[in-house]
């Protein structure tokens, strides 16, 4: 499965926690998979809880969380010493 359709597992509802990225128009925020997984829940366990859940969600849910990631910039703090 490419990039593209993995993002596509991604949806936006304004509805749905405030517009928060979910996974395939459910009610699983993606912060919410992100955080089982740091949690050190494994993907089997995820799959077992959510029987709607695909391995390819877990998958985009990871992409997607590299994808914002990769595009944060941090601005140094710059300060005058006198």
């Amino acid at each position: 499965m490419s990039e593209n359709d993995l993002l596509n597992r991604i949806t936006l509802n304004p509805r749905i926690f405030g517009g928060k990225p979910i996974i395939r128009g459910h009610r699983l925020a993606v912060e919410h998979v992100l955080g089982m997984l740091a949690a050190g829940d494994t993907p089997q366990t995820l799959l077992d809880a959510y029987p709607w859940l695909e391995p390819d969600d877990i998958r985009a849910t990871l992409l997607y969380a590299r994808k914002v990631v990769g595009e944060e910039r941090i601005e140094p703090l710059v300060l005058e010493v006198a």
